[in-house]
C-alpha cells in the first residue's frame, strides 16, 4: 500500500505540525527544533527531561496514531546500504550542530518568528538538498 499525498493531507499536516510547535513555545517558551529537542536528553539537566520526553514520545505516539488509522504502514524500500544510512545520519547530525538547528527549528518556528538567520538556513538546507538530489539522481 503506497502512501497517497494530497494538497488537503499535506495542509493537514502542516497544521498539525505548526499547532504542535505553537503549543509547545506557549506551554514551554521553547522552540520546536526536534535535533535541541532530542539533544536536550544527553544532558541531563534536572527539570529540563520530562517535556522533552513527552515531544518525543508524542512523535513516535503519532506515527501509531496514523498506523492503527490507517491500518497499516507505508512501504518503503531502502536503497542504501545500514552503512551508507548510518553516515547520512551522522552527517545529518553534523549539520544540525553546524547550522545551530534543524527544519524543523529553522523552517518551521525560525521563519514564523521572522528570524533572518532562520530564513538564511533555510534557504541553504533546501538549496542543498535540492542541489543533492539533482546530483545523486542525474548526474552519478
Amino acid at each position: 500500500m503506497s502512501p497517497s499525498f494530497s494538497p488537503a493531507s499535506g495542509f493537514l499536516g502542516g497544521v498539525l505540525i505548526g499547532l504542535a510547535a505553537v503549543l509547545l513555545l506557549l506551554a514551554n517558551g521553547r522552540i520546536a527544533g526536534v535535533s535541541g529537542i532530542v539533544g536536550g536528553l544527553l544532558s541531563r539537566k534536572p527539570g529540563d527531561i520530562g517535556w522533552r520526553v513527552a515531544f518525543v514520545l508524542g512523535l513516535w505516539l503519532g506515527a501509531l496514531v496514523y498506523w492503527a488509522a490507517r491500518g497499516a504502514l507505508f512501504e518503503l524500500e531502502l536503497q542504501a546500504t545500514p552503512g551508507i544510512m548510518i553516515v547520512a545520519g551522522l552527517l545529518v547530525g553534523y549539520g544540525t550542530r553546524l547550522g545551530s538547528g534543524c527544519t524543523s527549528g529553522h523552517g518551521v518556528c525560525g521563519i514564523a518568528r521572522f528570524s533572518p538567520r532562520s530564513m538564511v538556513a533555510t534557504v541553504v538546507f533546501m538549496a542543498s538538498g535540492i542541489a543533492t538530489a539533482y546530483v545523486v539522481r542525474h548526474v552519478i
